[in-house]
């Protein structure tokens, strides 16, 4: 009997094993019975602009709690997808585009007033935005058309906390970028090396940015061979795909008439089919967001707000199909302290060097530079000091890396590329003016800088003028090791200008016109002068000129008040002596400025002799040239003021030195119909900025009003009636230089309708 009841408990217990087997397991949960996570990976598309809604798409995943464990980006995918791994938020991603000047991220060079004077000058002669080299091999065009200067400053800045990660595995979250190897047409997965240089590489849009060389592969755009990484995802071993496809769609027939049309349909057409192919991969676990972004291009970047919130709108819309993929609270906040962005102290600086530049040698000029070795390493600092080297206008592209020595030393690195077009530089421009009255002019002008003559940085300077006022001129800079307090540099220039106009002269700028004279000036100077950093420049030396006045024309009542001028005489005299100048400039814009200032002036003194047997001044000669705008802007409301004065004492020429007339010079009066040894301008100018151009910094309607008079005598200077004049116009400022469409008046002349390209 008891045997039987043993017998009995023992095949109870088996019976009930399993169900207690069940609650222990889940009363005590094991890693081995947890249900399985899966491996969630992110895959962002390339597209420009539009690429700027994978931004709102990382907001609601984050919102949702919905972790991401490994990216794959191409382009601006990669570029968002690459801050993201690096340990930033949503947020923190969303704040820096929020706040970034895009005009100035991808402006094709740094902001005028950073400039050196010798640059900031040559803007008013010829167009900056067309620069072709010229070599024994023929012209050489830039690789790209647009900078990436600005882009790739914001990326170093924002991968600081991964300088030392050298794989990307090791980021906070696992991260892919997708390039096109321009040599070879195939996709290149960058997976090590430099974070920033890795996210920049995969954006090298072709004909808009330069491509990037690494470990000798020259890259592109990735977009080109894979847009939307898919299998890139798949190899980091994601399991659920969440995609994003921002990709530009096919342009219409009517923007394929232009060679950029052409272009960017090519581009778009191949991004478009490896697209359709890595759709095809889907699985139904995956899930694609495909924002709606219709009216939004992929030049769009001054829109980011709009991007984000349409990335974020169709994220939302998938919110139900990811919520299998959605962590506890508990659990998200485990996974997001996993990945916070590495602190890292700015480190010490035991040296400071530059690297890439064959040409160049901007170790000659520390001083330059405010990072220094044995400071402690200062973004800011850094950032302009980049922007200092890209204002030479020798480098392609200018950044800078800090690096680790085996020896366990950190130190800053610039990394320069010498322009591929350079260093010789074709620069072209063109005057155009005509009006109702019959008067034109056309002058064709095209300026030859060479740069790096030697390791000093001595520049030649070549410029000619061909048209109605024809010159030619030639100009040696060298710059030395003078080293003065307050960013003061010295320079030695000589140089050779020579230049002829034709003059229309009024006796009475109310009668008739008088005379006509060909006017030729060639000067000499040889100067030594200071740049006072980007300020400006003074210059004091040695000046020779010759003048040549030759009647074209004389009126009967010329020759009657200009005795000493007859219709076969030819005037010809020099004027030998010493000069001072000094130019300031700090206008954002040479012409149609809305911010800044600039003050020239310029003190002649010396003596004039006669040339030969020819008639002319001889004696005693001082005169003063002062000139200057101050600029301000509200909003899209730009007001400025300019004066000008000059004042000649001693003896003068029968023609007189100075003239007033023409655009904002006193509007409706013809250039120098207002003439005297001494003038006096003063100018109040409005401008409202209407809309954007393609190819134009945008169109501006403006107005000017003039007040000014000329004098024969220093001391009658302001005495008698005032001159009037003013203008109403539409302006832009063009590739080729500013174009306006003026109507101009004065109570004189009467209104003058104008049509001119070139400085007014």
């Amino acid at each position: 009997m008891q045997v039987i009841r043993v017998l009995l408990i023992l095949v109870c217990m088996a019976l009930s094993w399993p169900a207690r087997a069940q609650q222990a397991a889940t009363s005590n949960p094991s890693k081995e019975t947890t249900p399985h996570r899966p491996r969630i990976g992110l895959v962002l598309s390339g597209g420009g602009a539009r690429g700027l809604a994978h931004v709102g798409v990382l907001k609601v995943l984050e919102r949702e709690r919905i972790p991401v464990d490994v990216i794959a980006g191409t382009s601006m995918g990669a570029i968002v997808g690459g801050l993201y791994a690096s340990g930033m938020s949503a947020q923190e991603v969303e704040a820096e585009v929020r706040k970034l000047d895009w005009d100035n991220v991808f402006a094709s060079r740094v902001d005028r007033r950073e400039l050196s004077q010798r640059r900031k000058e040559q803007d008013f002669e010829v167009s900056p935005l067309i620069e072709v080299g010229i070599g024994a091999d023929g012209l050489k065009a830039p690789i790209g058309s647009v900078s990436s200067r600005g882009l790739e400053s914001h990326l170093r800045r924002l991968t600081l906390s991964a300088r030392h990660i050298k794989s990307f595995d090791d980021l906070p979250t696992p991260f892919r970028a997708v390039a096109t190897d321009m040599e070879t047409g195939q996709a290149v997965t960058l997976q090590d090396g430099d974070l920033a240089t890795a996210l920049r590489s995969s954006m090298s849009v072709p004909g808009v940015f330069a491509p990037v060389e690494v470990k000798g592969h020259i890259l592109g755009d990735g977009g080109l061979v894979n847009n939307m990484p898919v299998d890139v995802a798949r190899q980091l071993g994601a399991e659920r795909l969440i995609v994003v496809n921002i990709g530009t769609p096919l342009a219409k027939r009517e923007t394929l008439s232009s060679l950029t049309g052409v272009t960017a349909q090519m581009i778009n057409i191949l991004t478009e089919q490896n697209v359709r192919q890595s759709l095809a991969t889907l699985t139904p676990q995956d899930v694609l967001i495909a924002p709606t972004l219709d009216g939004l291009t992929a030049a769009d970047f001054d829109r980011a707000p709009e991007f984000i919130s349409l990335g974020e709108l169709q994220a939302e819309a998938m919110v139900l199909r990811m919520q299998d993929l959605k962590l506890s609270e508990a659990d998200y906040a485990a996974w997001k302290a996993q990945r916070v962005k590495r602190k890292t102290q700015p480190p010490p600086l035991s040296f400071v060097r530059f690297e890439g530049s064959k040409l160049t040698h901007p170790e000659e000029r520390p001083d330059i530079l405010q990072t220094q070795p044995g400071q402690t390493f200062d973004v800011a600092k850094a950032e302009h000091d980049i922007t200092v080297l890209a204002a030479s206008g020798d480098y392609e592209r200018t950044d800078y890396r800090l690096v680790r020595t085996p020896e366990g030393q950190e130190g800053l690195v610039f990394d320069l590329k010498d322009k591929s077009w350079g260093p010789d530089y074709l620069q072209m421009g063109l005057d155009f003016s005509a009006d109702n009255r019959g008067r034109s002019s056309f002058n064709l002008k095209l300026a030859h800088n060479r740069h790096w003559l030697d390791s000093a940085g001595t520049e030649w300077r070549n410029f000619i003028r061909l048209g109605t006022s024809p010159a030619l001129g030639t100009e040696l800079y060298r710059p030395t090791n003078w080293r003065l307090p307050d960013g003061l540099s010295g320079f030695m220039s000589g140089g050779v200008l020579t230049q002829r106009r034709t003059l229309s002269y009024y006796v009475d700028p109310v009668g008739d016109l008088s005379a006509e004279i060909d006017r030729s000036v060639t000067s000499y100077n040889l100067d030594v002068g200071a740049n006072w950093r980007e300020l400006g420049e003074i210059r004091l030396g040695l000046v020779d000129e010759a003048w040549r006045d030759a009647p074209n024309l004389l009126s009967s009542d010329f020759v009657s008040t200009r005795s000493g001028l007859e219709a076969s005489k030819v005037a010809r005299w020099r004027e030998q002596g010493w000069h001072l100048k000094a130019v300031f400039d700090q206008l954002d814009h040479a012409f149609f400025p809305t911010h800044g200032w600039r003050l020239e002036a310029n003190w002649m003194q010396g003596h004039t002799v006669q040339r030969g047997d020819s008639i002319g001044p001889e004696g005693r000669v001082r005169h003063l040239e002062l000139q200057g705008q101050t600029v301000h802007t509200w909003g899209l409301h730009t007001f400025n003021i300019g004066a000008r004065l000059g004042m000649s004492d001693g003896v003068s020429p029968d023609i007189p030195r100075y003239g007033l007339g023409g655009f904002q010079q006193l509007s409706g009066y013809a250039p120098f119909q207002v003439s005297g040894q001494q003038i006096a301008l003063l100018r109040l100018g409005y401008q409202l900025r209407l809309t954007d151009m393609a190819l134009t910094r945008g169109l501006f309607l403006g107005s000017s009003f003039e007040v000014g008079n000329a004098w024969d005598k220093p001391e009658d200077i302001g005495r008698g009636k005032k001159r009037t004049g003013m203008s109403l116009y539409l302006g832009a400022d063009t590739a080729f230089g500013p174009v306006y469409a003026a109507i101009v008046n004065s109570p004189i002349v009467g209104p003058t309708i104008m049509l001119f390209v070139g400085r007014p």
